[in-house]
């Protein structure tokens, strides 16, 4: 455990605004969001019906998971135009400005596991058990195969998203249980186990944004100090080598689409080495092997 918790020095040089900017903006998009799917039920504002499964915004805007469609599809259900349409907008909006940006910037259980691994940093937890990155695809493979024999939507029977959305409205009941599983697997058993490891979403939309255009950038990785706070909050914290510790030869942009975009590594690193760009950037920047020495020191990263 290190002496500060990770941003410290960040925050010391920007501020704690600059230093959370991107966090909190996060947390302000999840909440407008989820509030638009709540307005209806709660205050009978219907600028949106249904849940993030799919919806239709003000009575003109089809959006559907292209997941729960391809379920259906699999599960020998011809859906409507709207919802293949819907669908198709979706799927294009996440491939061009990131798959998982979806996990980080509207899903609801994002909070849930922020705070599971915010509290197993404070209290010193062990790393615990880690499934192998591969998992969630072999669960997404599982989700598919269990529609097609079952002929139903099968995760959105258990879906925690889901259930997180209608527990909201009608109570949550037995929803609470399912949620609160996912908080404390997060904490007790895998850190970030389950965003990171075995939600089958996750695994659909990082392949969806495979492509996409909006990166992460270690642009200015040769003022690194191997401080290692990037690493300490970073959601998919393998993302980030290939790009930071590259030569002058190597692209500094994290192309990987496991990276969600959440954008904690600009957020907490106060020598500014990350920004937001595009894929096809190629500006060039310094290596690793180019920065100037920094003395070795404790790690910040918890």
């Amino acid at each position: 455990m290190s002496a500060h918790s990770p941003g410290h020095a960040a925050v010391a040089r920007k501020g704690w605004l600059r230093a959370h900017r991107w966090l909190v903006l996060r947390r302000l998009s999840q909440a407008v969001f989820l509030g638009l799917f709540l307005l209806g039920p709660w205050a009978g504002i219907w600028w949106v019906k249904g849940d993030l499964a799919g919806s239709m915004t003000l009575d003109v805007l089809p959006l559907t998971d292209p997941l729960v469609l391809l379920q259906g599809l699999v599960a020998g259900h011809w859906p409507e135009a709207t919802a293949l349409l819907g669908a198709a907008i979706v799927a294009a909006g996440y491939a061009l400005i990131g798959g998982r940006t979806y996990c980080s910037w509207v899903c609801p259980v994002n909070p849930v596991t922020d705070a599971a691994h915010w509290l197993h940093a404070r209290l010193g937890l062990p790393k615990g058990w880690q499934p192998k990155a591969s998992t969630r695809l072999w669960l997404l493979a599982m989700v598919l195969a269990v529609s097609a024999l079952t002929g139903t939507i099968a995760w959105e029977l258990v879906n925690p998203v889901t259930m997180l959305q209608r527990g909201l409205v009608f109570g949550m009941g037995a929803g609470w249980a399912l949620v609160a599983a996912v908080f404390l697997f997060d904490l007790l058993v895998a850190r970030r186990g389950w965003c990171g490891r075995l939600c089958p979403v996750g695994a659909f939309y990082g392949l969806l944004g495979a492509k996409s255009l909006i990166r992460v950038s270690a642009a200015n990785r040769a003022a690194c100090d191997d401080c290692m706070d990037c690493f300490a909050v970073c959601p998919e914290m393998a993302v980030i080598t290939p790009a930071l510790r590259g030569t002058p030869a190597d692209t500094p942009i994290i192309l990987s689409g496991d990276c969600t975009d959440c954008g904690r590594c600009i957020d907490v690193c106060d020598k500014d080495v990350f920004r937001f760009t595009h894929r096809f950037d190629a500006r060039p920047a310094a290596g690793r092997d180019a920065a100037t020495p920094f003395p070795a020191g404790p790690s910040r990263a918890a």
